[in-house]
């Protein structure tokens, strides 16, 4: 197993910004919901990037499922499966998705993946999780002779897509109903906090590609850090990790997949070889003076700023026990140091590639 690491890059580091006087945190660390009440923050106030990008899209079309509703937010159907997912997916969402997309892309320079798939040899491939569907759609463009499937449990892809490119609903915690021996390429991403059994999952992935086939995982860490001790306790982009890894612990679907190693250990245990792992960090606004990696943060600043209320309120409210209020204050301080130019904020990734050998070893 080899790895290498992308760094962020250094920049003369300003003044600390001054933190929030901080409320007694709870028995676990974190600080109480209740502290977010207390801070009035201006969600419109510093904004580096100009206008809100909020989205001003019409409300959602009527659809053959009946999606659930939590505090106006809209998530997948309970019809579709069981299994809860933190992540909304209403028009809103939808945006910062295609945008966090973007900023995929642009960190791995326009490659779709590391795996080393060979042009016109790759035939199938499997998007797991596949969300808004433009990596599927993406990597059907590229690859015309692919046979691309993308899975979701929540049928918000677009309908016009290129003729080798389908979606299709499926919970990628059950068992899958694809044949064995099947992909070339199986591609996983950002699915932490959603997975209860990552060696189920890889075990899944394992059985339904062909000898010789590669699999690709990516997930970054939920912990926010920072180069000029902006990102510190008392601040909201501190506490993001904190509240994220307790619901993950409370939820029984981990946001720690970088911190516990579980992509390597699932990989390994389902039997696949060549594990590669590469570590990289990314920064969440646009304060680097590398013109690609301010690049990176700005389009992921805009990401975050379009929806940060749509990643902090399933977990906050429903698994945490915060009101909808304290969340949506929580958010607009996190919104608001988001956009501050002296704060400095920057998260790990971990990207994993492996191979199903040609025999059973």
């Amino acid at each position: 197993m080899s790895g290498s690491q992308t760094p962020v890059g250094k920049s003369s580091p300003p003044a600390a910004a001054a933190s929030p006087e901080a409320a007694p945190p709870a028995d676990n660390g974190i600080l109480p919901a209740a502290h977010w009440e207390e801070q009035h923050v201006d969600d419109d106030a510093d904004s580096s990037l100009g206008e809100s990008t909020e989205s001003s899209t019409a409300s959602m079309t009527s659809s053959i499922l009946a999606y659930r509703t939590l505090h106006g937010r809209t998530y997948h159907s309970d019809r579709v499966t069981d299994s809860e997912y933190w992540g909304p997916n209403d028009e809103t969402h939808k945006v910062a998705a295609d945008l966090m997309h973007h900023c995929l892309t642009l960190i791995f320079d326009g490659k779709l993946t590391t795996a080393p798939v060979e042009e016109g040899k790759v035939k199938s491939a499997l998007d797991i999780g596949t969300g808004t569907g433009l990596w599927a759609i993406d990597f059907a463009d590229e690859h015309p002779d692919c046979d691309v499937v993308g899975t979701d449990i929540s049928p918000i892809q677009p309908g016009w897509v290129p003729p080798n490119c389908r979606f299709e609903i499926e919970d990628a915690t059950k068992p899958w109903t694809f044949a064995a021996d099947n992909f070339d390429l199986v591609h996983m991403r950002y699915l932490y906090g959603s997975i209860p059994d990552w060696y189920a999952i890889f075990k899944e992935a394992y059985r339904v590609m062909k000898p010789g086939g590669w699999i690709e995982t990516i997930e970054p860490s939920c912990m926010l850090h920072s180069d000029n001790n902006s990102v510190v306790p008392g601040t909201a982009m501190y506490e993001w990790g904190k509240v994220l890894g307790e619901g993950g612990k409370k939820s029984g679907r981990t946001f720690h997949v970088v911190e516990d190693e579980l992509q390597q250990k699932g990989l390994k245990a389902a039997g696949f070889v060549d594990l590669k792992v590469t570590d990289g960090t990314s920064p969440l606004n646009g304060y680097m003076k590398d013109k690609k990696w301010n690049e990176v943060g700005t389009w992921c600043q805009v990401a975050f700023d379009q929806d940060i209320e749509g990643y902090a309120m399933f977990m906050f409210t429903h698994v945490m026990g915060w009101t909808p209020e304290q969340t949506r204050v929580y958010s607009a301080a996190f919104r608001r140091q988001l956009r501050d130019k002296n704060c400095h904020p920057y998260f790990h990734y971990r990207v994993v590639i492996a191979r199903k050998p040609e025999k059973p070893e």
